[in-house]
């Protein structure tokens, strides 16, 4: 692992205990600059993995509650008018800050959850016709209930097509369980938490994950998974080239989080369930019969051939 990204990976272990997965597809979504949605149920430390994060970065970190009367103004901003200057000062929103975390972001309104569009797109937001920039390391990490869960709301497509990953928590194992406890008898382990690096490293690495370089092999393994989903016999709508896209930047961020400076065929796969599935639309009739969106990837995963890297190649770089 990178060493400076492994400081930061033992850092919020520190908080998120027996959740090791998470935290490397988090800071690979970090990487990558993409957005990252966790679904699951209340009380599994999704709030304190964003918040372990922020301040192990030494950035800024907001959180808004959404709540079904939330506003899109409440998110972005407003602007004020000043009788005695005559003139309009723009207040800025909870969406400037480095990492914003979306609390159950399934409890507000369709119109007010589109309101992060072009702020997680784009990096800016346009209020009465003027736009704002955002800081380049503005990064969401947004919760949501399960769907089943009573006075919440689905996410629109559009919304959940923004995200690069989502994951789940899961409750904790016994043994895990039981070291949560004994950490927070006096108080809880993300107040004592220091930060590792600095928000202007984090930029550095991020620009450096764009240099890890992709072959021709895995670009067309990475198209091959995709054209899997569409064509798969349970699936209404696959991943569109955005989702290729985005599996592309996954596999490269997670490669240089490991040490790597090329995409091996495992960093795809051990990023794609959590790129891809949450794009799917699945066949409603299949989807009640127990399929889920992670076992179609899967299965996909399980039939497309695997590429290998020329060998002159693949030793260089490993070499190098």
């Amino acid at each position: 692992m990178h060493p400076q990204l492994k400081e930061l990976f033992q850092n919020i272990r520190k908080v998120i205990i027996g959740k090791d997965e998470v935290i490397a597809m988090m800071i690979t979504s970090l990487l990558a600059r993409g957005h990252l949605l966790i679904e699951d149920a209340p009380g599994l430390g999704k709030t304190m993995l964003a918040r372990s994060l922020a301040q192990s970065i030494q950035g800024r970190f907001r959180r808004i509650q959404f709540t079904p009367d939330l506003l899109p103004a409440d998110v972005t901003g407003v602007s004020v008018f000043h009788p005695q200057s005559q003139l309009f000062e723009f207040m800025p929103g909870p969406v400037f800050t480095d990492i914003l975390l979306a609390d159950e972001i399934n409890r507000t309104s369709p119109r007010t959850q589109s309101s992060l569009l072009e702020a997680m797109e784009e990096r800016q937001v346009t209020v009465d016709g003027r736009t704002h920039e955002l800081a380049s390391s503005f990064f969401v990490v947004a919760t949501q209930n399960p769907i089943e869960l009573e006075g919440t709301y689905p996410l629109p497509e559009a919304q959940i097509d923004r995200f690069l990953m989502k994951l789940q928590l899961g409750y904790p194992a016994p043994e895990d369980e039981a070291q949560i406890l004994e950490a927070q008898v006096k108080e809880h382990p993300v107040r004592r938490l220091k930060p590792v690096m600095t928000v202007e490293d984090l930029r550095e690495l991020q620009d450096r994950v764009t240099d890890v370089r992709v072959s021709r092999e895995i670009h067309a393994y990475i198209v091959s998974l995709a054209v899997g989903t569409r064509k798969h016999a349970d699936v209404r709508w696959g991943a569109s080239p955005r989702g290729s896209i985005s599996l592309m930047r996954a596999a490269q961020a997670l490669a240089f989080l490991q040490g790597l400076d090329f995409v091996t065929p495992d960093a795809v796969k051990a990023v794609a369930p959590h790129v891809l599935a949450h794009r799917l639309v699945l066949d409603p009739q299949r989807e009640f019969t127990g399929l889920t969106r992670v076992g179609v990837i899967r299965k996909i995963l399980s039939q497309t051939p695997v590429p290998t890297l020329p060998h002159d190649q693949h030793a260089a770089e490993v070499q190098g």
